[in-house]
Protein backbone atom coordinates (compact mmCIF):
# COMPACT_ATOMS: atom_id res chain seq x y z
CA UNK A 1 0.00 0.00 0.00
CA UNK A 2 1.28 3.46 -0.77
CA UNK A 3 1.27 6.26 1.31
CA UNK A 4 -1.46 7.77 0.19
CA UNK A 5 -3.39 4.61 -0.10
CA UNK A 6 -2.64 4.35 3.94
CA UNK A 7 -3.98 7.82 4.13
CA UNK A 8 -6.97 7.24 2.52
CA UNK A 9 -8.03 3.94 4.01
CA UNK A 10 -7.30 5.92 7.68
CA UNK A 11 -9.76 8.68 6.24
CA UNK A 12 -12.29 6.04 5.84
CA UNK A 13 -11.70 4.36 8.91
CA UNK A 14 -12.19 7.79 10.73
CA UNK A 15 -14.63 8.83 8.96
CA UNK A 16 -17.19 5.83 9.30
CA UNK A 17 -17.22 6.51 13.09
CA UNK A 18 -17.21 10.55 12.62
CA UNK A 19 -20.64 11.49 13.24
CA UNK A 20 -19.43 14.54 14.90
CA UNK A 21 -18.71 15.90 11.50
CA UNK A 22 -21.32 14.56 9.75
CA UNK A 23 -24.00 15.95 11.35
CA UNK A 24 -22.83 19.17 10.78
CA UNK A 25 -23.16 18.31 6.70
CA UNK A 26 -19.42 18.25 6.18
CA UNK A 27 -17.90 16.68 3.54
CA UNK A 28 -14.73 14.95 3.24
CA UNK A 29 -12.29 15.92 0.70
CA UNK A 30 -8.93 15.48 -0.51
CA UNK A 31 -6.84 13.28 1.87
CA UNK A 32 -2.91 12.67 1.21
CA UNK A 33 -0.24 12.12 3.65
CA UNK A 34 -0.38 14.89 5.83
CA UNK A 35 -3.20 16.50 4.25
CA UNK A 36 -6.52 17.17 4.28
CA UNK A 37 -9.48 19.18 2.69
CA UNK A 38 -12.99 19.05 4.63
CA UNK A 39 -15.75 21.36 3.27
CA UNK A 40 -18.69 22.47 5.22
CA UNK A 41 -22.39 24.51 4.50
CA UNK A 42 -22.55 27.31 7.11
CA UNK A 43 -26.27 26.69 7.65
CA UNK A 44 -29.02 29.02 9.91
CA UNK A 45 -28.32 26.68 13.30
CA UNK A 46 -24.83 27.71 12.79
CA UNK A 47 -25.58 31.75 12.88
CA UNK A 48 -25.44 34.04 15.89
CA UNK A 49 -26.84 37.09 17.44
CA UNK A 50 -25.06 39.29 15.02
CA UNK A 51 -26.11 37.23 12.24
CA UNK A 52 -22.52 35.25 10.83
CA UNK A 53 -21.37 31.73 11.52
CA UNK A 54 -20.35 31.44 15.20
CA UNK A 55 -16.34 30.67 15.48
CA UNK A 56 -17.31 27.24 17.23
CA UNK A 57 -18.26 25.85 13.81
CA UNK A 58 -15.79 27.19 12.29
CA UNK A 59 -12.91 25.84 14.49
CA UNK A 60 -14.72 22.32 14.54
CA UNK A 61 -14.62 22.22 10.87
CA UNK A 62 -10.60 23.11 10.99
CA UNK A 63 -10.00 20.43 13.94
CA UNK A 64 -11.76 18.11 11.63
CA UNK A 65 -9.13 18.97 8.73
CA UNK A 66 -6.45 18.64 11.10
CA UNK A 67 -7.63 15.25 12.25
CA UNK A 68 -7.90 14.00 9.31
CA UNK A 69 -4.34 15.21 8.37
CA UNK A 70 -2.29 14.07 11.51
CA UNK A 71 -3.79 10.63 10.84
CA UNK A 72 -3.08 9.42 7.68
CA UNK A 73 -0.33 7.52 9.63
CA UNK A 74 -1.90 4.83 10.52
CA UNK A 75 -0.90 5.95 14.53
CA UNK A 76 -4.14 6.91 16.62
CA UNK A 77 -3.29 10.72 16.94
CA UNK A 78 -4.85 13.39 18.88
CA UNK A 79 -4.91 17.52 19.67
CA UNK A 80 -2.75 18.52 22.55
CA UNK A 81 -3.29 22.39 21.76
CA UNK A 82 -4.62 24.39 19.08
CA UNK A 83 -5.08 28.21 18.03
CA UNK A 84 -7.29 30.01 16.10
CA UNK A 85 -7.67 33.33 14.50
CA UNK A 86 -10.73 34.47 12.48
CA UNK A 87 -10.01 36.85 9.82
CA UNK A 88 -13.20 37.31 7.79
CA UNK A 89 -16.98 36.62 8.72
CA UNK A 90 -18.47 33.50 7.09
CA UNK A 91 -22.27 33.94 6.23
CA UNK A 92 -25.39 32.07 6.24
CA UNK A 93 -24.86 29.91 2.55
CA UNK A 94 -21.59 30.26 2.65
CA UNK A 95 -19.38 27.09 1.84
CA UNK A 96 -16.18 26.69 3.66
CA UNK A 97 -13.34 24.65 2.77
CA UNK A 98 -10.83 23.45 5.38
CA UNK A 99 -6.85 22.92 4.22
CA UNK A 100 -4.58 21.32 6.58
CA UNK A 101 -0.95 20.81 5.65
CA UNK A 102 1.43 19.05 8.24
CA UNK A 103 4.62 21.10 9.04
CA UNK A 104 6.86 19.11 11.30
CA UNK A 105 5.93 15.94 12.10
CA UNK A 106 8.68 14.64 14.87
CA UNK A 107 8.66 11.76 17.19
CA UNK A 108 5.15 11.38 19.18
CA UNK A 109 4.55 15.56 17.64
CA UNK A 110 3.27 16.80 15.06
CA UNK A 111 2.34 20.88 13.93
CA UNK A 112 -0.52 21.84 11.37
CA UNK A 113 -1.42 24.52 9.75
CA UNK A 114 -5.32 24.56 8.61
CA UNK A 115 -6.82 27.34 6.10
CA UNK A 116 -10.73 28.17 6.29
CA UNK A 117 -12.28 30.05 2.90
CA UNK A 118 -15.21 30.63 1.38
CA UNK A 119 -16.18 29.77 -1.93
CA UNK A 120 -14.68 32.77 -3.47
CA UNK A 121 -11.04 32.07 -1.77
CA UNK A 122 -11.38 34.24 0.70
CA UNK A 123 -9.27 33.42 4.10
CA UNK A 124 -12.01 33.27 6.88
CA UNK A 125 -9.79 32.03 9.86
CA UNK A 126 -6.12 30.46 10.10
CA UNK A 127 -5.57 27.64 12.39
CA UNK A 128 -2.53 26.07 14.16
CA UNK A 129 -2.65 22.44 15.44
CA UNK A 130 -0.07 20.58 18.09
CA UNK A 131 -0.84 16.86 17.89
CA UNK A 132 0.15 13.94 20.01
CA UNK A 133 0.55 10.31 18.71
CA UNK A 134 -1.17 7.91 21.50
CA UNK A 135 -1.18 4.00 21.50
CA UNK A 136 -3.17 2.32 18.89
CA UNK A 137 -3.84 2.26 15.11
CA UNK A 138 -6.85 3.25 13.10
CA UNK A 139 -6.87 0.19 10.80
CA UNK A 140 -6.98 -3.69 12.20
CA UNK A 141 -3.13 -4.68 11.71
Amino acid sequence: MTPNELANACAQRMWSQDTASQNLGMRLGLVETGRSTITMVVIETMTNGHGICHGGYIFTLADSAFAFACNTYNQVTVAQHCTVTFLAPAHLGDELTATAQERSRQGRSGLYDVTVKNQDGKVIAEFRGNSRTTKGTILPE
